[in-house]
């Protein structure tokens, strides 16, 4: 089966072009133009390789590359005009997997491609990313691709939003989230000042896992800082 490539792109020249290349090589390409519809395109689809600009309207590269690293270990590769140094450093440190400059070479972008989906191709055929199912003290598990959570035996009724946010701290156990990350990345909103929301979900979701804000077992308030999950898996 082809691979499936999600470029987020806004210049449409450059985009047209790394499209051409990519089809002509037999793979499944969406182009999107913000980093904001890169985004909804991610969570919608199923990919094995995203291609990143920086310089995005409605929601950066950077911002983009830590969302997708949060639910995923696919392959990311940046493109972009940004030379600087700490732009490269700031780029891997949020989870990309190499960076490539402009004007590039399309045999260069290509070479990457090929390289990055041989060494996905080798994780995912030996690995499990994530299991299906995370079992975690105090009788809590987390069924991923059912998005069904357990405590005790006895199903929590979750709504989605609540599923989101409980999914993207334990995946990414003791980081903390501010709530703005939280609200960028569950939904689908930049730069809003709407952290009530964040703590009106948080406050619904710790009272049905029964998980007491003076004593938590999985959901910790950092004072300041926001929100991590301190579950321990079994």
């Amino acid at each position: 089966m082809a691979a499936r490539l999600l470029v987020v792109e806004d210049d449409p020249e450059i985009a047209r072009v790394i499209q051409d290349m990519l089809r002509a090589e037999g793979y499944e390409v969406t182009w999107a133009t913000t980093g904001l519809e890169g985004w909804e395109d991610f969570q919608q689809g199923s990919y094995d390789l995203v291609l990143v600009d920086l310089m995005l309207p409605e929601m950066d590269g950077f911002t983009l590359c830590k969302n997708i690293r949060w639910e995923s270990d696919l392959p990311i590769i940046i493109i972009s005009a940004r030379k600087e140094d700490r732009d490269k450093v700031e780029g891997l440190q949020l989870g990309a997997d190499d960076y490539v400059e402009k004007p590039f070479s399309l045999v260069e972008l290509r070479a990457r491609i090929q390289s990055q989906l041989r060494r996905w191709k080798r994780y995912t055929g030996n690995d499990s990313i994530v299991d299906n199912k995370t079992a975690y003290t105090e009788e809590l598990t987390i069924f991923w691709d059912q998005q069904k959570v357990l405590k005790a035996e006895e199903e929590i009724k979750l709504t989605t939003t609540e599923f989101d946010l409980l999914k993207v701290l334990a995946r990414n156990s003791e980081r903390i989230f501010s709530k703005k990350e939280l609200y960028e990345h569950v939904w689908n909103q930049v730069d809003a000042d709407d952290a009530h929301t964040v703590t009106v979900h948080i406050k619904s979701l710790r009272s049905k896992l029964g998980d007491p804000v003076k004593a938590p077992q999985f959901i910790q308030t950092v004072w300041g800082a926001g929100y991590r999950f301190i579950g321990e898996r079994l």
